[in-house]
Parts: C-alpha cells; structure tokens; sequence
C-alpha cells in the first residue's frame, strides 16, 4: 500500500474527517534533505473533523500524529498539518 492511502486509511478510521486531503509535496523537495528518494519523504495534510472541536492548535497535531502512528518522524521526513473543527469554518 502506498504511504498516501495508508495515511487516508488511518485518518479516517482514528478521526472520521468530514474533510480529508493527503497531498504528497516529495517532488517539490527532491534532492534537499531528508529526501530519501522514495517518492514519499514529504506530505501536507489538511483534515477537518469534529474531534478536534474545543483543541488547540498543538492538540490536533497531537492526534493526528496519534492516529498516524510510527509514520511522522520515521517513515515521512516532513508533515504539514492544517487540522481544523467544522465549526471553524463559521
């Protein structure tokens, strides 16, 4: 299984996103560091889920690191997270 849909998978089974975008930016970063030339070294997610209503900011990282598992800091260099409640949008 790719890294993306693994991701996709475990989000959305710890969290139940309402919304959910796993966008892979390693070819942006090829050749800089942390670049380990599997296609799949830096990702950018954006998710929204009702779990993270009433968290902070350092919260919904937290429980989406959470949910990721071994994958932030071992198996993906870099992990952009833009994590937001629905009520946020209001």
């Amino acid at each position: 299984m790719r890294l993306q849909a693994e991701m996709e998978q475990l989000l959305t089974r710890a969290l139940a996103p309402g919304k959910l975008q796993v966008v892979n930016d390693s070819a942006a970063h090829h050749g800089h560091s942390g670049d380990d030339g599997s296609g799949e070294s830096h990702f950018t997610i954006v998710i929204e889920s009702a779990a993270f209503a009433g968290k902070s900011r350092l919260e919904r990282q937290r429980m989406v690191n959470a949910a990721l598992g071994d994958i932030p800091g071992q198996r993906v260099h870099a992990l952009a997270i833009k994590a937001s409640a629905p009520e946020d949008a209001k």
